[in-house]
């Protein structure tokens, strides 16, 4: 029997030793299943700053079961789950990692199980990446606090996934965000998001190497999301400052790290699968009072905009916020989360590679980050 069918099981005589920790039958979903080498995926919810309510859902791709809460199952003497927001989710080796930002610790499970590991500790931490055995971290490094003025740099920690212990730090520029690794390089996406108006506007390059910062390449406002592509391209997503400058997607050519030119589409959150970028946007404009949003493809061969809505049976409407996205690398399926209203349980919507609506399930609250779990992974 799969291990996370057995975890879901042993969670209905588990419930009754922790009250907070709400567990749940697994979902079928209706479809069939799939026998392409894809396991499944972990999904991350956030949950609600503060609430400590982050938690781990599983599809289940050969037998169609979504499994909600794992974590809280498999976990049963931790005290409060994960932590409060979930910010990242990545799996490397035999292991899986959640980044859990306000409560300064990436958790490290079996990626079979959902069972802990350990803990990496690191304050207001952001992304996480993986190179050569060692796993590098983005960290705002101070509190959360919005200030123009803000004074503390944040830094990318470099981490023995041996030992979980952080061996050095690199400083990069204010609130870094996502980054990507390229070769021996490190490019990471510097926001300064909590010192709005004065956002950051560049992304550091660190040699890997020496573990120092190297370069910063100016890009625009409020950076956040990287992507490297198999042409040399770096595409760089940048939230613009919510009044006079718009979300925007740019390219960095990394031969000589210098941003090169951009599209007019706004971008949260994307995914690359081949040469096609998808992506999702909320726009917000304090000026207008409302969002824009958007779901669009880029080619990243040809640097155009292929089209600005994928879902094409107008399905699009049931979403209130979109939150995540995932593209099946074989199916080519599409897995957009919705938030609905930041506060209650999302929902996980799955589209066809035509854009049609195929399935929808209810999950945590704030669903945002996809692991997928192959065969070799």
């Amino acid at each position: 029997m799969n291990k996370l069918i057995c975890i879901s099981i042993a969670a209905l005589c588990l419930a009754s030793c922790r009250e907070e920790a709400e567990v749940f039958e697994p979902e079928v979903i209706p479809v069939a299943p799939s026998d392409t080498g894809i396991l499944g995926f972990y999904l991350l919810n956030e949950g609600n700053m503060g609430s400590n309510k982050s938690t781990l859902d599983y599809y289940d791709c050969t037998t169609g079961e979504y499994h909600r809460n794992i974590y809280g199952a498999a976990n049963p003497s931790v005290p409060k789950e994960l932590g409060d927001v979930g910010n990242d989710l990545q799996i490397y080796g035999s292991r899986l990692y959640a980044v859990i930002n306000c409560s300064n610790k990436i958790e490290v499970m079996d990626k079979h199980t959902a069972e802990r590991i350990g803990r990496i500790d690191i304050p207001n931490c952001r992304y996480i990446r993986f190179h050569g055995g060692f796993a590098y971290v983005t960290s705002y490094a101070g509190p959360v606090k919005l200030d123009p003025d803000y004074e503390q740099r944040g830094y990318v920690a470099k981490v023995d996934t041996a030992t979980l212990q952080v061996l050095a730090r690199c400083l990069v520029g204010f609130q870094p965000d996502e980054l990507e690794i390229v070769g021996n390089k490190i490019y990471v996406a510097n926001s300064g998001g909590y010192m709005n108006p004065n956002y950051e506007n560049t992304v550091s390059v660190i040699d890997i190497p020496s573990f120092t910062e190297t370069k910063r390449i100016e890009v625009a406002r409020n950076l956040h999301r990287l992507r490297a592509d198999r042409h040399g391209n770096l595409w760089v997503s940048s939230r613009g400052d919510y009044y006079e400058q718009p979300s925007r997607l740019y390219r960095i050519n990394m031969a000589i790290d210098r941003l090169i030119d951009s599209l007019n589409i706004a971008v949260s959150n994307f995914h690359l699968d081949g040469d096609s970028l998808y992506l999702y946007s909320v726009a917000w404009s304090y000026i207008s009072m409302s969002n824009e949003i958007t779901y669009g493809i880029v080619d990243v061969a040809k640097n155009e905009i292929v089209t600005r809505n994928f879902i094409t049976d107008g399905t699009e409407r049931k979403i209130k916020i979109p939150y995540g996205i995932l593209v099946h690398p074989l199916t080519k399926d599409i897995y957009v989360t919705d938030a609905v209203n930041y506060v209650s349980p999302g929902f996980l919507y799955c589209f066809d590679r035509n854009g049609q609506l195929k399935w929808e399930v209810r999950t945590g609250d704030i669903p945002a980050h996809f692991a997928l779990r192959s065969e070799e992974s």
